[in-house]
Parts: C-alpha cells; structure tokens; sequence
C-alpha cells in the first residue's frame, strides 16, 4: 500500500492499514512501518479462499452464490445492521489529516476524477459500486436521505491525499445521498489488492448530506469486501501490479477486519471487465 511512503520498487503496495488499531497511531507512524508489515503480510498468506470464475456474475466463498445484489450478502445485511469497522489510517474525513469532506465538490457520483484544485484522474476497471441503505431500526424499510462517504485505494493500492505520489489528487472519494429506495451509486475504478487486506472499500453513513460533508451525526462506518472471481479477472488484466500476488497471500478470512464474519459486507458482482463491473451491497442500518 502506499500513502506516504512508497518508493514503488519490487515492494510496493506492502502495508497493512493496522486493522481495527489503524486510527490509534499518529499519522507519522503509520507513515514508517513498511518493513515490518512485509515480514507480518507474509504470515497473513495462509490458504486462499475457493471460488471459482467465469465471465459472469460473480460471487465469493462461504457464501451461496447468488447474481444480484439481493443475494445473501444483501439479504443478510438487509435484516441486520452492518458491522462497524475501523475507518483505518487513510479516511481523510478530518480524522486522521486531511478532510475531504469540507471541501466544495466532494458530493458526486464520479469518484474516477480529483476535483478542486486538483486534476488527476484514476485509471482501471470501469465499476459502478451500487449500495442501498436498509433501516433496520426502523422495520427493514429503505434509508431515504442517508449520505454515504466512499473511499478506496486505486489500482496499485495508493490512497488519495496520503500516498506520496497521490498526495495532491482526492480521487476516489465521495458523497451520494440515498433515494426514496434508500439507493445510491458511485462510478469509480476496481481497487487493486496489497499485502495484508483483502479489497475492499470503506464507507461512512451520515443522517444525512450536510451531516456528511461537517462530519458530524454519523451512523455507521464500514468496510464493503469485494468477491474474489471479480478480482481475479480484474486482475488478470493491466494495471494491477502485484495484486494478483497479494490477493493471493491474504485470503478473505484471515483478513484482519472481515476474518470475524462478512456475510453483511460481501458484495456481490454483475458484468465484465471490458464493460465494466457493477458491485452491489445492501447495507442495513
């Protein structure tokens, strides 16, 4: 993983983001633990999980295959809030540095460009990340009005605003405000994998969308575990250095935020890496 620190050599992408203690260290730390997480991203390498892939829809292990995002993944999210989980060390929600949240523009639906004063734009697998927010708490009903902040790392694994080479570009982050559904999407790039985490996307739930963008009345915040045919396809392809490899080494449960159960965070996928992918979670709240 990058931010901050990378000099992108044979050992790129090799941090862990600290699991569950991530926001726990001062950024300067975080910043300066590469060697020691190769040798830890080493032991995470235990059996990868099995799953099979085709050019279809696709799923993961450990969860009965489904082609919608109201398969058991959603269905089990649908009925029962998603777990809470670290925001990890990169957020950039004025937790832990920058916060992107204040700035004008950070609500919309393509994530794929940097916005403001920046320019760069993220390149990769087109894909639609496609959510609905269930209130659980209020029956089971859609979430209207929600906002959502999204954010992941870009094909070689580099965070936005804290990578040394992504530092000035806030890609890959953004706010969409559920419908009457409780639905709302992001186009954005497949993440790429690096040592020690499964791919993933985390996620804040705010009450709604001037909660999100002064920080303030959060719900819920959340990582989305993507399924591993998609990522095996998606990176098989150019692009994605290395995350093959890592994608490997870490399988989705021994992955130090989804190893306790991910049933309410697995997506699922639909489409092709030449169209592009659509990823579909439901997220109970």
């Amino acid at each position: 993983m990058g931010h901050g620190r990378h000099d992108h050599g044979g050992d790129e992408r090799d941090d862990v983001e600290e699991h569950d203690l991530g926001l726990a260290h001062d950024l300067p730390v975080l910043l300066s633990r590469r060697r020691a997480l190769l040798a830890l991203s080493g032991g995470l390498g235990a059996v990868l999980v099995g799953c099979g892939s085709d050019g279809g829809t696709t799923t993961a292990a450990r969860t009965p295959a489904t082609t919608t995002g109201t398969g058991t993944a959603a269905t089990t999210a649908a009925t029962a809030a998603v777990p809470e989980e670290t925001a990890g060390p990169f957020p950039a929600d004025g937790s832990n540095g920058p916060n992107v949240l204040a700035e004008s523009g950070v609500v919309r639906r393509d994530i794929t460009r940097s916005f403001g004063d920046a320019s760069g734009v993220a390149t990769g697998v087109p894909t639609t990340v496609e959510l609905r927010l269930i209130d659980v708490a209020g029956g089971g009903g859609p979430l209207r009005g929600a906002a959502v902040y999204l954010w992941h790392c870009d094909a070689l694994g580099r965070y936005s605003l804290y990578d040394d080479e992504t530092a000035s570009e806030n890609y890959l982050r953004g706010v969409q405000v559920s419908d009457d559904e409780g639905r709302l999407s992001f186009r954005t790039v497949f993440p790429g994998a690096y040592p020690g985490r499964w791919p993933h996307a985390h996620f804040e739930v705010y009450r709604d969308e001037a909660a999100a963008v002064a920080g303030s009345a959060k719900l819920r915040t959340s990582q989305l575990a993507f399924p591993q045919d998609a990522c095996e396809r998606v990176y098989a392809t150019d692009g994605y250095d290395g995350s093959a490899a890592n994608l490997a080494a870490t399988p989705l449960d021994g992955d130090g935020v989804f190893a306790d159960g991910y049933a309410g965070q697995l997506a699922t996928a639909t489409g092709d890496v030449r169209g592009g992918l659509a990823v579909r979670l439901n997220v109970g709240i």
